[in-house]
């Protein structure tokens, strides 16, 4: 029978959550790592009982954790991240030039089609690889040359958060950055490409249509159609049908189009959801009310996902890695949040369970599902 295996990475430590098809009971295991921020955790699709962690402390630093038995057990690899050459100054909050000082792994994405092969996205904002399961990992300094002396941090930092490889042509991905924007390489990670025409940031750019600088918050693809692209941004949510050569906004009839996670079902190529917040600055559902927004149309189209979340006096947030997708029929779909609940839902989003509560701030979280 299949199974379901769910990883959340939080504020103190990480948590493995395992159940079966129906996704009704589960076990809670861990905490690993406990009282350590642990950023990602991401199982490979090629091997699955090889997961990756991101842990990091202010006072012991970046340490990149592999387990190969499914999570159960862990050991430090690689963790030594070093740009390529020198890799001059980028902007400060303030305009002001500061160099580059890696400070943190944000993101881990195991390759689609190479066991040992792991992409790691890095504050300052950096593109990073490993063919040797994480034990050495190597730049890949191409994305960097794309003005990368014109990128500037968000709120959060100068992090590249999303990494997305296409399932049909592996030599193709996309990366998001806060505050740059997205990017595609088509050879591999070689050369890369601006891709945010169509992209508007009146508020955040002195330039609101220039080819870099945008606050992505993050990317998603359904991989029987990886030509569509959806986006959400600091402010609108967005698709692209060419790859992201031009992106249109199809925010319709959400709320408030401010937010951080965007996914897309399953088994539905124009199923997309996300979870509005009401605004930059303040970080908490509109009306004190959690709500998931699901389009069946591919955007423009949205209708509130309510049942089983609290409809008033809720005022976490839902980080932009706190949100994914299992592969069973129907499709689960699962997040977290700032408060420490982590929810699912194994019918599309119609009624939501909560899984567990009282977790650490929940920063990630990632879904395997196995047969």
């Amino acid at each position: 029978m299949s199974s379901v295996r769910v990883f959340v990475g939080t504020r103190k430590g990480a948590f493995v959550l395992d159940s079966d098809a129906q996704r009704k009971n589960w076990q809670v295991n861990g905490p690993f790592f406990p009282g350590l921020e642990i950023f990602h955790v991401k199982a490979s699709p090629v091997n699955p009982n090889r997961v990756y962690a991101s842990q990091a402390s202010e006072w012991f630093g970046q340490v990149i954790q592999r387990s190969d038995d499914g999570g159960k057990t862990w050991e430090p690899v690689g963790n030594k991240f070093l740009y390529d050459g020198d890799p001059g100054t980028h902007q400060f909050y303030d305009g002001s030039l500061v160099p580059w000082k890696f400070k943190k792994v944000w993101a881990l994405e195991p390759s689609l089609t190479e066991a040992e092969t792991v992409y790691a996205g890095v504050e300052d904002a950096a593109l990073f690889r490993s063919t040797d399961g994480g034990m050495n990992w190597e730049e890949l300094p191409g994305l960097r040359e794309v003005k990368g002396n014109l990128w500037g941090p968000g709120a959060g930092g100068l992090c590249l958060h999303t990494i997305i490889q296409n399932p049909k042509n592996p030599l193709q991905l996309f990366v998001a950055i806060s505050a740059a924007g997205a990017f595609r390489t088509d050879d591999g990670g070689k050369t890369w490409l601006p891709i945010n025409k169509g992209l508007h940031s009146n508020y955040e750019l002195p330039d609101p249509n220039a080819d870099v600088g945008h606050c992505v918050h993050g990317l998603a693809m359904h991989p029987s159609n990886p030509s569509v692209l959806f986006m959400q941004k600091h402010w609108d949510v967005l698709r692209s049908d060419n790859s992201g050569d031009l992106w249109h906004e199809v925010s319709g009839n959400l709320p408030t189009d401010f937010g951080f996670p965007i996914v897309v079902h399953a088994h539905q190529p124009e199923t997309v959801y996300v979870v509005p917040i009401k605004s930059d600055s303040e970080h908490f559902p509109p009306d004190g009310k959690l709500r998931v927004f699901r389009s069946r149309s591919g955007g423009n189209e949205w209708e509130a996902l309510t049942k089983g979340l609290p409809q008033k006096d809720c005022f976490v947030n839902v980080f932009r890695t706190a949100m994914s997708v299992d592969s069973l029929e129907p499709c689960g779909i699962y997040f977290g949040t700032t408060g420490g609940q982590v929810y699912a839902s194994a019918n599309e989003g119609d009624n939501w369970d909560t899984v567990v509560r009282d977790l650490p701030a929940v920063l990630s979280v990632e879904v395997q599902s196995l047969p």
